[in-house]
């Protein structure tokens, strides 16, 4: 039996609302966060930081998003899409890429293994996911349905974990800026 893309996706519908959703939600949330410590001076004048840890995070809610805007559509075929998962995985890759060279360079904070983990290794991982369902979709459309839902997921759980990384280290490293006065 020859599966039509709507038959593929379709199943996939509810799944990719709610993590559409979850998505939109917790990048609001991290631009609440951004702004709230946006008075901080030492993250100012530092600012290597907060490109190199929030902005990523923010670039992996807004994948898991697109992820979920692009199959939530209503396809006639998914050679297009297929194109689309395979471009995202490359650009995602890319950029980690990137990152790393970034983290690297930091001088006012090393990275530990942790960071290294859930800041680059994971997404890698969920950035391969894409691309290989990109790559897979028109040859085995259910298991590459599996394939975006697991990298988009890992992108939500990813951003999370980072987020309130984020959030506690700033209070932790940076809690006795708020209460000098200026």
């Amino acid at each position: 039996m020859v599966e039509t893309t709507s038959s593929i996706l379709a199943p996939w519908s509810s799944f990719y609302i709610l993590i559409g959703s979850a998505a939109a939600s917790l990048t609001g949330l991290m631009f609440v966060v951004i702004t709230l410590v946006t008075g901080i001076d030492r993250l100012r004048r530092n600012p290597d930081g907060i490109g190199t840890f929030s902005t990523p995070t923010v670039v992996h809610f807004g994948t898991a998003l697109l992820v979920s805007a692009l199959l939530s559509a209503p396809w006639r075929s998914t050679v297009w899409l297929a194109a689309t998962f395979g471009i995202i995985g490359v650009i995602g890759i890319v950029y980690l890429a990137r990152l790393m060279h970034r983290a690297k360079r930091l001088t006012s904070y090393k990275p530990d293994l942790e960071d290294w983990a859930w800041y680059t290794v994971l997404p890698f991982v969920a950035y391969g996911a894409l691309l290989a369902a990109g790559i897979t979709l028109r040859i085995v459309p259910v298991d590459a349905m599996f394939a975006l839902a697991a990298g988009a997921t890992l992108l939500i759980f990813i951003g999370i974990h980072n987020a309130w990384d984020i959030v506690t280290y700033i209070v932790t490293e940076f809690a006795d800026d708020s209460s000098k006065p200026e």
